[in-house]
């Protein structure tokens, strides 16, 4: 009788390695592959895992081998070049594998215990709709915009429907009228009148944006990485778009991953305009049936461009045929928690995995991307000119010294801002810090607003009368009286976001005024409903932080005010000034991006900062330059490798302790790696725990890689008393 074969299975738990079991009781050979989900048994929990290798043998006796309890699907849902990627991202970034795999599947598919789902339906306009009269739906508002997103869309399962605001009611109610139809998701009937395949006619191309489309169609069908720098404005959405028609053309799927839930309503748009159907969304602000559906649709095919944020580049699209990572610089494609993954740069892994192109794009780009640029790694495609008739703004440092300033604005802001709003125009105000002020602080003795979990001040919320922890998300009301002198005169030091609108209120209260952050955008549609008040052209002031910074066209804008900027030009992290340039070329890109002519005002103390002056007289290739000039010599990011091995506990003394011992045996046998520490992490204290670090550096990645793995071996095999977490932060954006 033929041996049994045995399942290696990576499931949900804190294991660099997969689990080897016995297949279900019943199940044969045949009916088992790589990339199916089984339910195994965990000490006493059961979890369900996905199959990562069906092999012949294990190291474990037979004796120890546990059973399977079941296999829920007939066929895999991990696709082999996605269990190729997550065996390749847990690797390189130390992750547990399980939590790699597994997470790539939508929640509602992480148990078996779940309730069982309602059937999904597809819903499309009738042939009777399209010759409806323009104000037949008059009187029912979200009728006539459901039935003209239908009639666009072409078929639209639920999940899109929801995505773009329509609810079942209204669904409903047209299908009452006769003007839609639904079927089951993934069998609805061939529209009678077909949606067009695109909606919006293809704006022509300048001379910049025609090179770069042929470069990377040459390369179309095979794998490269392209990193396509433009000026903001300059029309690289438009690049993408021509560059996407060509894949779709060849049968392919496409992804496009950007930074943000902010900018995919926005995108969306664009590309349902110009395709038509077939647009799916994915990001965190979905929920569970939401994700569940989009992921089918991508796996059927049904889905021909993903449009997501860093998490669905672990999507299944068995046709991919090119990614695009807008915006690559920004820092969201790095997670921060769990497993912490650079999709941008698990996307070029995937892409070279699959021989397909992979399109990086930013205005500011990464000092990674150029390095690999000027290496011959990635092709450098450049768009020198804003597209249309838009011309860059112009961009004039304030000097607010000895100033008086209101809710952060200096006299000659708000003078300007006045000016454009009496001229029909939108005014933008920058300012990266939300709440009404950073510190609440006695006058009296001193007192300042502490979070007691972190080693941070917590910001004053006025409109909540909270003041709020951004760290850890402890909250406390405002105080009456100073906690230590019982004073009675506390004052709000700093400004935000919430004190600048109130000023601005009041400064201008003929004008509406939109704040623009992660208070005022936690619906799901809020980022879309704005957008399609600023695209009134009515004018208002948008007041807000980084969120308004990340590749938004805002045609109607014409000055940008950046209020304070100063706290990023004397940070110790040696990628501030990096990130200084991109926030303040991002920022100001959104001004002056139609025919209008824009202008940027930048307040600060130090106008005469070489960081400043560079940006502003020679652009970012000129401020930039210098940078890596500086890296090289350094021995700094690009030009070398980083990960930060952090220990977190109670107490400081067993951190610090585990790290110093471990510090210890990883130089007697990787004496070429270079590690600092034991040191604080940035924020030392942080809900409670204190973090230690050590910081590993090499100049080639292999020997890196040697000293995290003997690393990981030490740590999975000691017991450290008092430490109550670690992780490997591989090319860490923060913290190094």
């Amino acid at each position: 009788m033929p041996a049994e074969p045995i399942l290696r299975v990576a499931i949900p738990a804190p294991l660099r390695h997969a689990l080897d079991y016995l297949p279900p009781a019943g199940v044969g050979a045949g009916a088992i592959g790589p990339g199916m989900r089984v339910v195994v048994p965990l000490g006493p929990r059961r979890l369900v895992g996905v199959i990562t290798e069906v092999i012949a043998r294990s190291e474990l006796a037979p004796g120890k081998l546990r059973r399977a309890l079941a296999l829920p699907d007939a066929a895999p849902l991990v696709p082999p070049d996605l269990l190729a990627l997550c065996t390749f991202a847990a690797r390189y970034y130390h992750a547990p594998l399980g939590e790699v795999v597994v997470n790539t599947l939508p929640v509602e598919l992480r148990t078996v215990e779940r309730a069982p789902r309602r059937v999904a339906r597809c819903w499309q306009a009738t042939t009777e709709s399209f010759g409806l009269g323009e104000a037949a739906l008059a009187r029912a508002p979200k009728q006539a915009a459901a039935l003209a997103f239908l009639q666009r869309q072409g078929p639209a399962d639920d999940a899109a429907c929801r995505a773009a605001g329509i609810d079942g009611a209204t669904l409903r109610a047209l299908e009452h009228k006769g003007l839609a139809m639904a079927a089951p998701a993934g069998h609805a009937a061939t529209p009678a009148v077909p949606a067009p395949a695109a909606s919006a006619a293809a704006p022509a191309l300048n001379a910049g944006q025609q090179a770069a489309l042929a470069a990377l169609e040459q390369a179309c069908g095979a794998f490269h990485c392209a990193l396509l720098e433009g000026v903001t404005g300059s029309g690289k959405t438009e690049v993408y778009l021509r560059f996407i028609e060509r894949v779709l053309a060849r049968g392919r799927q496409a992804l496009v991953l950007v930074p943000e839930i902010g900018l995919t309503p926005q995108t969306r748009q664009r590309f349902e305009a110009r395709f038509g159907h077939g647009i799916a969304v994915l990001h965190s602000g979905l929920g569970d049936r939401e994700r569940l559906d989009t992921w089918r649709r991508c796996a059927d095919g049904r889905a021909r461009v993903l449009i997501g944020t860093r998490s669905a580049l672990f999507s299944p699209l068995p046709e991919l045929g090119a990614i695009i990572v807008d915006e690559e610089h920004d820092a969201s494609f790095k997670q921060q928690e769990g497993f912490r993954y650079s999709a941008r740069d698990l996307a070029v892994v995937r892409a070279r995995q699959l021989g397909v192109p992979v399109v990086l794009g930013s205005a500011t780009p990464s000092t990674e991307s150029l390095a690999n640029c000027a290496s011959g790694r990635f092709l450098h495609l450049r768009l020198h000119e804003r597209a249309g008739a838009a011309r860059p703004p112009a961009v004039r440092l304030l000097d607010v010294r000895g100033q008086a300033l209101e809710g952060g604005m200096c006299g000659d802001t708000i003078a300007r801002i006045g000016a454009e709003l009496a001229a029909g125009n939108q005014a933008l105000v920058f300012l990266n810090r939300r709440g009404w002020a950073p510190v609440l602080s006695c006058t009296d003795c001193g007192w300042m607003g502490e979070c007691r979990h972190c080693d941070a001040r917590m910001t004053l919320h006025r409109a909540e009368r909270l003041l709020w922890c951004h760290h850890c998300d402890a909250r406390s009301p405002v105080p009456s009286a100073c906690p230590h002198c019982r004073s009675a005169r506390l004052v709000a030091l700093g400004t935000g976001t919430e004190r600048t609108e109130h000023t601005l209120q009041r400064l201008f209260p003929a004008f509406p005024i939109r704040r623009i952050d992660r208070g005022t955008m936690q619906a799901r549609d809020a980022m879309e409903q704005l957008i399609g008040q600023l695209e009134r052209g009515e004018p208002c002031i948008l007041v807000g932080t980084q969120m308004l910074a990340k590749g938004h066209h805002f045609p109607h804008v014409t000055l940008v005010a950046i209020i304070d900027l100063d706290g990023g030009l004397f940070s110790a992290d040696f990628r501030a000034a990096e990130r200084t340039g991109q926030l303040l070329v991002q920022v100001a890109g959104r001004a002056g991006r139609a025919e209008r002519p824009g202008e940027v005002l930048v307040q600060t103390f130090h106008p005469g900062h070489p960081w400043l002056t560079r940006l502003v007289d020679g652009g970012y290739e000129a401020f930039i330059e210098p940078i890596l000039v500086e890296r090289r010599q350094q021995g700094l990011p690009p030009y070398a490798h980083l990960a930060i091995l952090r220990a977190e506990s109670r107490e400081q003394q067993p951190a610090l302790a585990l790290l110093q011992e471990l510090k210890q045996e990883l130089l007697h046998e990787h004496r070429t790696v270079q590690i600092i520490g034991p040191v604080p992490a940035p924020m030392q204290r942080r809900a409670g725990f204190h973090r230690l670090q050590l910081l590993l550096s090499h100049a080639q990645r292999t020997p890196l890689h040697a000293a995290l793995d003997a690393a990981c071996g030490l740590l999975e095999t000691r017991r450290a008393p008092g430490v109550e977490r670690w992780h490997i932060d591989v090319d860490p954006q923060e913290g190094a």
